[in-house]
């Protein structure tokens, strides 16, 4: 179960936070990227400002009680969001982990620290590893997860959270 005391977490750079409502707006419009549209599989075809703003307010604080699902922002210093990560499918001893990041916040490291974050999160919740899933056509995602410690245990078709079937790479990280 992920540890909600724990939370936030952060490098000194930038935080994982749980979602906010003050994060509604860049979240809406950062899931309409076309890249997070094509490789983000939100289990949602659209997020107005005020649907965030009701997970944040409902969703999230619910799930994070329960320890079962933690859907946290990736934002700086100031506070601004960057882009999500999500823990979920979280049992005693694993959970699953995808991100994605607002356009304007990409290619500045974001990703790999927010993955350092959550395996920090994860091994002070007590979990011994984390998985992935990301389409096989998303290279940066791949190079990502390969760079922060993550292997690739295969390849199939599977179902993402947005619900369409595609060519999966599974991941797997141990923690220590």
């Amino acid at each position: 179960m992920i540890d909600a005391t724990l939370l936030p977490i952060g490098d000194g750079l930038r935080t994982l936070r749980p979602l906010s409502s003050r994060d509604a707006e860049r979240y809406a419009a950062g899931s309409q990227d076309p890249l997070v549209r094509k490789y983000g599989h939100l289990p949602e075809p659209e997020y107005t400002p005020e649907a965030v703003a009701r997970l944040a307010d409902d969703v999230v604080p619910r799930h994070l009680r329960a320890g079962d699902l933690a859907l946290l922002s990736i934002v700086d210093d100031a506070g601004t969001f960057l882009g999500s990560l999500v823990l979920f499918d979280v049992t005693d001893s694993t959970a699953e982990v995808g991100f994605w990041l607002h356009p304007d916040s990409r290619g500045l490291g974001h990703s790999a620290a927010a993955l350092e974050l959550a395996a920090a999160l994860a091994v002070r919740s007590g979990l011994s590893e984390m998985t992935a899933r990301t389409s096989t056509s998303n290279s940066s995602s791949r190079r990502c997860l390969e760079r922060s410690g993550f292997n690739r245990t295969g390849i199939d078709v599977g179902r993402t959270p947005s619900g369409e079937h595609i060519e999966l790479a599974h991941y797997r990280r141990h923690l220590e």
